[in-house]
């Protein structure tokens, strides 16, 4: 059987890098007694699989791994507790928001995933940032350049960039963006994207908002795929 979670990644734990979340899941279910396929060969590791990887340094509310479940050694009835036994051993800033089962043949979520929505609070002031977006979303192209298998590159990002908003918290006269960023057929990080026109904004703090599956009707999130397990319907969505 295979599960897919959603988690958050928030506060302290956001300075882990990729690798090291991915080593504190390994850890986590097996301190929970979780038992996993594992691979087959010389050297056997669980069958587990992560998401897009989030830049270190940076929150969200809205990460995804799947992982296969032996449910020949696991009670189905006992299913619905995994979320809070993980929970229990999980480092403080993970917390499981949603779980549901995926069918035995999907689209992994490197592949299925199209876009992404950030919040990104920047340095400069409300007034800057309207300018800014302004520029962007008025301009046909956007040329940077870019890092790919470690070359520099030239490429225009205009198209990547779907959607962006303009938010301002009154009480700490900080300025965000909130904007949707495609991540197919290649990804577009969040300080390209601020560099997408002069004057370069600064960022001051990143949080993963949203993760989206564009099916050609509409935008779908990656738990939209699974299957809800009747006895656990309050975790099919956050």
């Amino acid at each position: 059987m295979i599960l897919r979670l959603q988690t958050t990644k928030i506060g302290k734990i956001r300075f882990a890098s990729h690798r090291d979340i991915a080593k504190v899941w390994e850890r986590s279910l097996r301190r929970a007694e979780i038992p996993l396929v594992y691979s087959e060969g010389f050297s056997p590791r669980p069958r587990i699989a992560f998401g897009l990887a989030l830049p270190t340094g940076a929150e969200s509310e809205c990460e995804y791994l799947d992982f296969h479940l032996d449910d020949q050694k696991y009670e189905t009835s006992n299913i619905s507790s995994i979320p809070e036994l993980l929970t229990r051993v999980l480092p403080e800033g993970i917390t499981i928001t949603g779980m549901v089962k995926m069918q035995s043949k999907y689209i992994s979520l490197q592949q299925s995933v199209t876009s992404t929505v950030w919040s990104i609070e920047v340095k400069e002031n409300i007034e800057e940032v309207h300018k800014w977006v302004e520029t962007v979303l008025n301009s046909k192209e956007l040329v940077i350049e870019r890092t790919r298998k470690g070359k520099q590159v030239v490429d225009n990002i205009r198209p990547y960039i779907r959607d962006i908003q303009v938010e301002e918290n009154d009480l700490q006269k900080r300025t965000s963006i909130q904007a949707e960023l495609k991540t197919q057929p290649r990804s577009l990080r969040p300080s390209e994207f601020l560099a997408a026109t002069e004057p370069n904004l600064t960022m001051v703090k990143l949080r993963r908002l949203k993760q989206f599956i564009d099916t050609g009707d509409n935008q779908i999130d990656p738990l939209d795929l699974g299957d809800c397990l009747d006895f656990e319907k309050e975790l099919c969505s956050s």
